[in-house]
């Protein structure tokens, strides 16, 4: 999955260039938001929108939901050079999440470099985030496939339905790491991973499924295995981010137990609250709900974790999640190669070392 994903990178990021170019100017805003009433500013369009975006997607990430979105198409038997621009669908309005949690999580880091709200403000990162849940949706507009009015109205119900259960799971997760005490349970924790990060995998798989045209329970397939997908890859960057920080005891700084830090609570926290003893459940949630925690809280938290079995629990639900991914579309036609880099991505979110 590595190579398909290394493969795709460069083309996509191509096409999200097409969408919002590196240099803003006067002619491409005309063609893209139509002739202004007075006179545009592409000078401070290119500061607030362009700048921020490309400062994020030029740090990395794999591009792994543009990429799945041309895997799909192409199992479905049609060429995925024809659909790269809808690929930048799911991909930008990842992007624009992420911004948007950094603020409201108060994030200093992302991807290795200093939060976009940390770098440009609050206010140029919040509407820059904001933007790029609409500026997708312009890929619909000009149409580059040529598709019939009702795909397109179907794509555009479909995005509608599932960014408003993004905004479910994002309330959730704010909500529950404001909130002192860890009282949810294992269900509403996967619900709101289901709503939160499935919504943008469901996205995914069902835009494939409806450019291309496919039947409904193709599409009800494809979007459970992406949705499963999904959430075992929240569990795994929830997993990745304890072991990264247990594996650096002793180089503390600002990327170290960023979820503890935040007051989340993950998988293992609901687990290690249920089955440590009663004082050390206590005193993770006392962590947890200081604003400013030592290095050596944080380090006391992931032991705590490590020492509840959170963490190989964590890693048996993902994997469990992987294998209902599987079977979800063990009985649809794909071609060979295209079955083995779908099963291949249910290992990769979990396996990755990044």
């Amino acid at each position: 999955m590595r190579e398909t994903l290394a493969d795709w990178r460069p083309a996509v990021d191509e096409a999200i260039a097409d969408l919002v170019p590196r240099e803003i100017d006067a002619d491409y805003l005309e063609s893209f938001f139509g002739t202004p009433t007075y006179e545009y500013d592409p000078t401070g369009i290119q500061r607030a929108l362009a700048t921020p975006l490309w400062d994020l997607l030029d740090r990395g990430g794999k591009r792994w939901r543009a990429v799945l979105f041309l895997v799909f198409v192409e199992g479905f038997g049609e060429d995925p050079a024809e659909y790269l621009p809808y690929a930048c669908i799911p991909e930008i309005l990842h992007n624009g999440t992420i911004i948007v949690d950094d603020v409201e999580d108060g994030a200093t880091i992302r991807r290795g470099e200093p939060a976009l709200h940390r770098v440009y403000g609050r206010d140029i990162a919040l509407n820059a985030g904001n933007a790029m849940y609409f500026l997708p949706l312009k890929v619909l507009t000009r149409n580059p496939a040529d598709l019939p009015a009702d795909r397109r109205l179907a794509a555009y119900e479909m995005l509608m339905h599932e960014l408003n259960r993004t905004h479910l799971g994002q309330g959730m997760d704010i909500c529950w790491h404001n909130e002192r005490e860890v009282r949810i349970t294992t269900d509403q924790y996967l619900e709101m991973c289901a709503c939160k990060t499935g919504c943008l995998g469901r996205i995914v798989a069902r835009l494939a499924a409806i450019i291309t045209d496919q039947p409904p329970e193709i599409e009800r397939a494809v979007a459970e295995y992406a949705e499963l997908t999904a959430v075992a890859f929240q569990i795994g960057d929830d997993i990745l981010d304890v072991e990264h920080s247990l594996g650096r005891a002793g180089e503390f700084g600002k990327e170290f137990g960023n979820d503890i830090r935040e007051g989340k609570k993950t998988l293992m926290v609901i687990h290690a609250i249920q089955e440590s003893e009663p004082d050390r459940a206590r005193r993770l949630q006392d962590i947890l709900e200081t604003e400013d925690n030592t290095d050596d809280e944080i380090l006391e938290a992931l032991e705590i974790l490590a020492d509840a079995g959170s963490i190989d629990y964590a890693r048996e639900r993902a994997l469990e999640l992987a294998a209902q991914a599987r079977a979800a579309i063990d009985g649809l036609e794909f071609d060979d190669e295209t079955t083995r880099k779908l099963n291949e991505f249910t290992e990769f979110v979990i396996e990755r070392d990044e």
